[in-house]
C-alpha cells in the first residue's frame, strides 16, 4: 500500500483476480491497483496455477504503474510439503512479489528473512477486532476480513486498529460458510477447501426434511448464495476504514476480469475525484476504455450486498447455482419456431438466454437468429411460456468487444525544454513523481521561424511506451533553432521503458525510471516485518494469547493445523488439540462441517427471533442429498448463526 506525506489522505486499492498472466495484465490495463494470483502450488484454487516466471513477468508489468502483485500461498500445508513451500516463498520474493496471502502459521518463520509482506488470508477466519490484533502481533501487515461483516463491524475493527490494513471483498461468488471453517467438501468428497480443492458442496441440490422425515423443500439449492456486488457501497466501505477492495474470481476468464475491474475502477475514480482531500488511488495511470462496463453482462447468480447493512432477505439463489445474467424482458408470444420478447433489449445471433421454468429449474437456449425482438432459437425450449422472465447469460456483442484490446493505460508526464549555456536540456516529471533530465551540447543558432510547434511535436512522439505527455513548457522568448533529429535523440535518451522492458521491485536506473527523487513511493515496511518475524521461530514465545475459537462447536479443526510446525505453534499458545480436520482420519456423527452467518430458517421466512412465520415442522431440520446422505442443521439464535453437522 502506498502512503503519502498527507496523513489525512488514504490510498484506495482495487484488487483484481488473475487466473493467469493474461488475466493479470488485463486487470492492470483496466484499472486495477493490485492483482492476486496463485503459484503452481499451495494456492486456495488448486485448479489454477502459474509458474514463478509468469509471476515475475506480471510483477514487472504491474510495477510500471505502481501496482502490486500478491501471491496466494494460503492453503494448509502438510509436513512433507514444508521444504517445498519454503523454496517457493524464496523464489516469489526473488521474482518481485509484493506480498503473500497466508493461512498456515508454519509460514511465518519462513517469511522472516524475505522482503514480501504477509497478508492474513480470509481463510484464517478474520471477523473480530481481537483476531485482527493477534494477527498484527504476528507481523501481518494486512488482514483480509470475512465476507460476512457489515460496514459498521468493519468500521469498529478499524477504529480499534487503525494501523492495520483491512481488505474487504466487494464482488463475486459467496461461500455460505465462513472461509476456513468449511469441511463439507473434505467430509463428502475427500477434497479439502483448505487445500484449494473445494467440490462446491454448497451449490448442490438438497431436500429439506424435519425430524419426522416430513419434506419441507424438494430438490432446491438451499445453500447456494447470490453473488456479492458492493459497487454502490464502496464509499461507505472506504469511510469505514477499508483500504483494499477485492474482486473474487480467480477461476474466471479474461472478459470477466476486464468488465468487473473496469466498473469498479471507474467508481473508485469518481469517489477519489469527489473527495480529493480524503482519498486517492493506490497506483498511477489513466485508462481509456473501448467499452462501457456492465456488471449485469458478466457471470452472476443475481446480486446481493450480503451483510453490508446487517441480515437481509433474499440473499440466496435456491433455484439454480448457475448464472442468470441480465434481465432482458418477458416472453410475449411463443410460436412454432419463434419467440417474441416484450421489452427494450436488443439481441444478437448467438446470444445465450435462460429462464426459470414452472418446476423452478433453470433452462437455457441459444438464439440462432435475432430479428429485433423476434428470436429464432437453435432448438425451441419445451417449457417456455408467455409471461416468463428471460435472462441473458451470454451477450455475443459484449463478448466480442471484450475479446479485442479494450483498454489502454498510460502514465501522464510533463516536459520542460530550455536552453543551457552549452546546448539544450529536457526535464521530465511523471505523475508518480519520478524525474529525469537530459542535457546535450549543441550550437545555438537563431531560428528563422518559431520552434515551439516542432519542439512539442517531436518531444511528444512517445510511441510504444506507457507514457502520454500532458504538457510541454518552453520559454516564451526561446530564440534557438533545434534540429528535429536532436529533439528525437533527447526524447530517446530519457529512457522510456516499454511493457517488455520494465522494472521489478527494487531495481534502480538513472533515467526517469531510475530516479530516487520520487515525491510519493511504495513502502512495504520490509524492516518492520522482518524484525517481527525474526523472533517467530518454532521454539520462541508468541506475542499475545490466541483469541478464543469463533465457532459454535469449538476447538479442534478450527485452527486448521496440518503440520508439526503449526501444531507446535498453537500448542505453545495453550491449544492442546489444533490438528486439521483433514489429518484427523475418520469422522463421526455430529461434527461441525460448516459455520454460516446465513440462516436457512430466516431465508425461508421462519425466523422466530426476527418476527418470521411460526414453523410447522419438528426440529432438528436436516438437508438431504439425492443419494440419501443427511446433514443436520443447528441454529444458534444467540449468535444468529447456522451450523451444518455431519
Amino acid at each position: 500500500m502506498r502512503y503519502t506525506n498527507e496523513e489525512t489522505i488514504r490510498t484506495l486499492e482495487l484488487l483484481a483476480p488473475a487466473k493467469n498472466l493474461e488475466c493479470g495484465i488485463a486487470a492492470i490495463d483496466h484499472g486495477a491497483d493490485a492483482v492476486y494470483i496463485g503459484a503452481d502450488h499451495f494456492g486456495a484454487r488448486a485448479a489454477v496455477g502459474n509458474s514463478v516466471d509468469d509471476i515475475a513477468q506480471l510483477c514487472r508489468y504491474a510495477h510500471q504503474f505502481g501496482a502490486r502483485v500478491y501471491v496466494t500461498v494460503n492453503t494448509i500445508v502438510y509436513d512433507h510439503e514444508l521444504d517445498a513451500v519454503s523454496r517457493l516463498l524464496q523464489r516469489l520474493d526473488e521474482a518481485g512479489a509484493d506480498a503473500v496471502l497466508v493461512q498456515d502459521m508454519a509460514l511465518i518463520s519462513m517469511m522472516r528473512n524475505l522482503s514480501m509482506e504477509m497478508h492474513a488470508s480470509t481463510q484464517t477466519d478474520n471477523r473480530t477486532a481481537d483476531k485482527v490484533a493477534w494477527l498484527k502481533s504476528l507481523g501481518f501487515r494486512r488482514v483480509v476480513l470475512a465476507r460476512e461483516l457489515s460496514v459498521d463491524e468493519i468500521a469498529a475493527i478499524h477504529a480499534e486498529h487503525p494501523d492495520v490494513e483491512l481488505e474487504v471483498f466487494v464482488h463475486g461468488a459467496l461461500c455460505v460458510s465462513y472461509s476456513g471453517q468449511c469441511y463439507a467438501s473434505q467430509y463428502c468428497f475427500q477434497r479439502s477447501a483448505n487445500r484449494g480443492e473445494c467440490a462446491q458442496f454448497c451449490r448442490l441440490s438438497f431436500d429439506l426434511v424435519d425430524a419426522d422425515g416430513k419434506l419441507i423443500e424438494h430438490d432446491r439449492h438451499l445453500l447456494s448464495l447470490k453473488d456479492m456486488c458492493q459497487i454502490d457501497n464502496l464509499e461507505r466501505l472506504a469511510e469505514a476504514g477499508a483500504v483494499s477492495f477485492k474482486i473474487e474470481g480467480r477461476l474466471k476468464g479474461v472478459s470477466y476480469v476486464k468488465n468487473v475491474t473496469a466498473a469498479y475502477s471507474q467508481r473508485l475514480n469518481q469517489i477519489c475525484a469527489a473527495h480529493p482531500e480524503k482519498f486517492r488511488r493506490a497506483s498511477f495511470g489513466r485508462v481509456e476504455y473501448g467499452f462501457e462496463p456492465n456488471l449485469r453482462k458478466t457471470f452472476n447468480r443475481g446480486y446481493t450486498t450480503y451483510f453490508a447493512d446487517g441480515r437481509q432477505p433474499d440473499i440466496f439463489s435456491p433455484d439454480t447455482p448457475k448464472a442468470l445474467g441480465e434481465y432482458v424482458g418477458r416472453v410475449k408470444e411463443v410460436r412454432r419456431q419463434c419467440i417474441t420478447v416484450s421489452g427494450v433489449s436488443s439481441f444478437a445471433n448467438g446470444d445465450g438466454l435462460c429462464f426459470i421454468n414452472a418446476d423452478r429449474q433453470l433452462e437455457g437456449f441459444r438464439v440462432n437468429r435475432a430479428e429485433g425482438n423476434h428470436l429464432y432459437p437453435s432448438s425451441m425450449p419445451r417449457n417456455l411460456r408467455p409471461g416468463v422472465a428471460l435472462y441473458r447469460n451470454n451477450d455475443q456483442q459484449f463478448e466480442r468487444l471484450l475479446s479485442r484490446p479494450s483498454a489502454v493505460r498510460r502514465l501522464s508526464l510533463s516536459m520542460s525544454f530550455s536552453a543551457t549555456p552549452h546546448g539544450f536540456a529536457l526535464d521530465v516529471v511523471s505523475e508518480d513523481g519520478r524525474k529525469a533530465r537530459v542535457e546535450v551540447d549543441a550550437e545555438h543558432t537563431v531560428a528563422q521561424k518559431k520552434q515551439h510547434e516542432n519542439i512539442v511535436r517531436q518531444l511528444t512522439k512517445l510511441g510504444n511506451t506507457i507514457y502520454e505527455c500532458s504538457s510541454v513548457t518552453i520559454p516564451d522568448n526561446f530564440p534557438w533553432f533545434v534540429p528535429s533529429s536532436l529533439l528525437a535523440k533527447m526524447r530517446r535518451e530519457v529512457g522510456w521503458p516499454t511493457p517488455n522492458h520494465s522494472l521489478g521491485r527494487g531495481e534502480r536506473r538513472e533515467d526517469l525510471m531510475r530516479s530516487e527523487e520520487c515525491g510519493v513511493r511504495s513502502e512495504n515496511n520490509e524492516s518492520l516485518v522482518a524484525a517481527q518475524c525474526s523472533n517467530l521461530t518454532p521454539h520462541s514465545p508468541l506475542p499475545t494469547p490466541l483469541p478464543p475459537p469463533q465457532g459454535g462447536v469449538g476447538g479442534g479443526p478450527l485452527y486448521n493445523a496440518s503440520n508439526h510446525l503449526s501444531i507446535d505453534f498453537y500448542r505453545r499458545l495453550g491449544v492442546a488439540e489444533a490438528s486439521a480436520f483433514e489429518t484427523q482420519g475418520r469422522h463421526g456423527v455430529g461434527e461441525m462441517l460448516m459455520q454460516c452467518r446465513f440462516c436457512l430458517r430466516h431465508a425461508l421466512g421462519y425466523c422466530v427471533a426476527k418476527g418470521g412465520r411460526k414453523p410447522e415442522w419438528k426440529e432438528p431440520l436436516s438437508l438431504r442429498l439425492p443419494d440419501g446422505r443427511q446433514f443436520q442443521l443447528q441454529f444458534n439464535c444467540k449468535k444468529c448463526e447456522m451450523y451444518l453437522l455431519s
